[in-house]
């Protein structure tokens, strides 16, 4: 998340896609409703007609899963209307900021010339083959990552990307946008989503009108944008329509999610996901020989004049890292610890899917589930639930029995014929325990215990800290595998373990001093200092750099409500925010080359007597013109990416069509993603068979897999049981009535649920035909107070190609009456 949520007030207006924040994000909602009442404008896109788009002042239907069809019409249109109108547009931003003036080879070739592939893909049209659903990539990018040889940029003498700040160059990256787009307009989106001409020029109009210098947008989206087999290039294609707008950085602008969980943020930052490490560091890797080996392959090098190449402090935070976790075991002999830590094998996919696809195989023999509930919200849950019964051990921690803890006895299975032992640990409620949650808007705050939890239970942390101290123990006198990674490991938090010194390890010290660190400028490789989190840097620092705080020292549990500079609600002493808390990053792209804002009304910094006064600056050089460096310096280049040569799936989003489709695709011969992660082909639902598109979602009443919530009487009787809902075209073809109990389908199984019959839902016309669509809600299973079915049971086991995400939000199914 680019902003913050107090910020969403500064806009001129607002586009949610892919989200239905009245009833799933209301706390979102809050501020959304504040923008309105200062005049913003809401637009809302999605499948189906909610309280959002109720609340909305314009609100837009779109089959699931053609985002980028939808957001290549609004690109087409602001290309269009940057020729025709220039004074509309920040066209120095586009110029000077991204990449739409890099030179790129000049064979490159798109989806217009190759009919929905890029070059250098290994296969054919519509190739299945898994070995060829690739593009071949032989050239380096930069120090750490290949791209496909035609992708790459023109460069001059000393390296650096060519550039035509004029935007005419035919291989500019501009240029070959506006070829990509053009057959974008209104009737092709029309075609492929089922928008309304007419309603999708509403939306371009009201919403490219924040390009206008002194203007800002902002896009709000959630998991119905990610959840698909091209959920990156879905994003991508947000942030492209930002940047044209000049949106990216602005206050009141920016590309920002809304995590479906309270800490989702955090558990990220901190390496939830197999590919990184804390603060978004690279995984060791087996190719990795040692830590120098290492550093050179993940930190990006540049041949880009004013260029921070902030990554490039790798080495830094890497070490800081291991000092963190190996303390003075971590010597410069043995790489700081490096040398002790298993690697993962480089190209192997450890994403959710595949490891329950190798737990169904056999290959993982046992599991650790905490505070989730896969046999609920796990994609074609029936496997997943199938999948558990070949492990040998299976630990849940939770606060009740839950699908996943008793999928050994759910209905229709014999217990007996089944191996798996079963571990449940009794977990503490979130309010049971003191620590930190960050947010969506990377907002770090501060939590007390409330009260004790119940009988036995006890907290994530505890039970952790006996597992490693017991682990400790018997490699200690029995040795292993990679024993040195275990005995060596730093771990005294305390007994029970202390959250404030665990937040202070995350923030790290220097060894010389023996002081927490104010920043982390201040980290150094060569294993002076150390920081479990680098990003969390300044988080947890000295008492006397913060004596006010509630916990002085401790920046996370500030609770001042002063709205700050300039008096745009960016309250810079409420809480903490990521990185050295700056509030909206790349905030120096919402300058000009002098540090002028290009919204004086709503400045973020501003560039005054020699300093930047406002929000915490991306970096304390002076303006561009004065010799200062590009705004987005997180890339290595500096500039913002409207062309992005290192996805996997192509450089540029384009349309594709779902795994599971009712119709051709209509922009190309190249129906599917031609590089996403196919597991179970076989099980591809036939559209003859299956015609009716699918979709999943959640509802107020109830949280995530149903453990929070099922177990309370009083939700339960809000929301009793889950329900499939149709439109009233749809129920009438199929002779249901409202409140019937009907049966869904799809190539994975079945579903049993209540109908609600509704005008939430209309057919749409793509494709030349007649399209209906349905929701399912998937928060139940077969344990606790409510039970029922969950709409997962339908969804396919097929992953995006950049991250593997399920695709949860458009799949093929069929109803009938019960």
């Amino acid at each position: 998340m680019s902003n913050h949520w107090t910020d969403v007030v500064n806009a001129d207006v607002i586009l949610t896609i892919g989200g239905n924040p009245a009833e799933n994000h209301p706390a979102v909602f809050i501020h959304v409703t504040r923008a309105q009442l200062q005049g913003a404008k809401l637009i809302h896109v999605d499948p189906r007609f909610t309280r959002t788009s109720a609340k909305a002042d314009l609100y837009a239907p779109m089959r699931s899963g053609t985002d980028i069809s939808f957001m290549s019409g609004l690109i087409k249109y602001v290309l269009d209307d940057i020729e025709a109108n220039p004074d509309n547009y920040n066209l120095t931003y586009i110029q000077e900021y991204t990449n739409a003036s890099f030179l790129v080879n000049p064979d490159f070739k798109g989806p217009v010339e190759l009919d929905g592939l890029f070059s250098d893909y290994a296969g054919s049209l519509n190739e299945m083959d898994n070995a060829k659903r690739k593009y071949n990539r032989t050239q380096k990018l930069d120090s750490w990552q290949t791209i496909p040889e035609t992708w790459g940029y023109q460069t001059d003498a000393n390296g650096a990307p060519k550039r035509d700040k004029t935007l005419q160059d035919p291989n500019c990256v501009f240029q070959i946008m506006k070829r990509q787009y053009d057959k974008f307009t209104p009737e092709m989106v029309s075609r492929v989503c089922g928008t309304p001409p007419d309603k999708f020029l509403e939306v371009a109009r009201t919403f490219t009108a924040s390009g206008k210098p002194g203007k800002s947008g902002t896009i709000l989206y959630a998991m119905g944008t990610t959840q698909h087999t091209y959920g990156t290039q879905n994003i991508r294609s947000y942030v492209m329509l930002q940047m044209l707008l000049g949106n990216i950085g602005l206050a009141g602008g920016g590309i920002n999610a809304m995590r479906g969980e309270s800490n989702v943020q955090g558990s990220t930052d901190h390496c939830l996901l197999y590919h990184i490490l804390p603060g978004y560091l690279p995984v060791f890797q087996d190719v990795d020989t040692s830590l120098d080996a290492y550093l050179t392959r993940v930190t990006p090098t540049t041949n880009m004049p004013n260029s921070l190449n902030y990554w490039s402090n790798r080495p830094k935070y890497v070490v800081s890292l291991l000092k963190a976790w190996y303390g003075d075991a971590a010597t410069e002999g043995n790489g700081f610890g490096f040398d002790f830590l298993p690697k993962i094998e480089a190209g192997k996919n450890y994403s959710w899917i595949p490891l329950f696809e190798a737990m169904h195989s056999g290959t993982i023999k046992g599991c650790f589930c905490w505070g989730q509930n896969p046999a609920v919200g796990g994609p074609h849950s029936t496997l997943e639930r199938r999948a558990l019964h070949e492990l040998d051990w299976l630990v849940v921690s939770d606060l009740w029995h839950t699908e996943t803890a008793d999928f050994w006895h759910r209905p229709g299975v014999d217990p007996s014929a089944i191996k798996t032992e079963v571990f449940l640990l009794p977990a503490a409620n979130s309010f049971e325990k003191e620590g930190s949650v960050t947010n969506s808007g990377r907002m770090a705050q501060w939590r007390y215990k409330a009260a004790d939890g119940p009988a036995e239970s006890r907290e994530d942390t505890w039970m952790i800290d006996r597992i490693m101290r017991r682990l400790k123990e018997l490699y200690d006198q029995e040795g292993g595998p990679s024993a040195e990674s275990i005995t060596q490991l730093t771990w005294d938090f305390g007994d029970p373990p202390n959250p404030r010194t665990m937040a202070k390890e995350i923030n790290g010290y220097d060894l010389t001093t023996g002081k927490l660190l104010d920043s982390f400028g201040d980290l150094k490789a060569d294993g002076s200092t150390t920081s479990g989190n680098w990003l969390y840097c300044n988080s947890y620092v000295e008492p006397e750099k913060e004596p006010d705080a509630p916990i002085p020292g401790n920046r996370m549990s500030r609770r001042d409500r002063t709205p700050g500079p300039f008096e745009i609600n960016m309250h810079p002493n409420w809480a903490w925010v990521w990185p050295l808390n700056r509030r909206i990053i790349y905030n120096r792209a919402s300058v000009d080359l002098d540090g002028v804002p290009w919204d004086q009304d709503r400045p973020v910094i501003w560039w005054r007597n020699e300093e930047w006064v406002g929000d915490v600056p991306d970096g304390a050089a002076p303006p561009m013109n004065q010799g200062g460096y590009l705004p987005f310096i997180m890339k290595p280049d500096g500039v913002g990416l409207f062309y992005g040569p290192g996805l996997a799936d192509g450089p540029l989003p384009w349309h594709y069509e779902p795994w599971e489709s009712p119709i051709d695709n209509p922009v190309s011969k190249q129906q599917l993603d031609p590089a996403f992660h196919i597991f179970r082909p076989a099980e591809r639902a036939d559209r003859q068979q299956f015609p009716i598109v699918g979709t999943t979602y959640r509802v107020s009443e109830h949280w995530l897999g149903g453990q929070m919530s099922r177990n309370s009487p009083w939700l339960n009787q809000m929301m009793p049981e889950p329900f499939m809902e149709m439109s009233e075209e749809l129920a009438a073809e199929k002779g249901i009535d409202n409140g019937d109990y009907a049966i869904v389908s799809s190539t994975r199984g079945d579903v049993k649920m209540k109908t609600v019959v509704t005008k939430r839902f209309r057919p749409f016309e793509v494709g030349g035909q007649t399209v209906h669509q349905i929701g399912v809600v998937w928060h139940w299973g077969y344990v606790g107070l409510s039970t029922g079915d969950s709409g997962n049971i339908l969804t396919p086991h097929e992953g995006d190609a950049n991250t593997t995400i399920p695709e949860y939000k458009a799949f093929l199914c069929d109803v009938r009456k019960a």
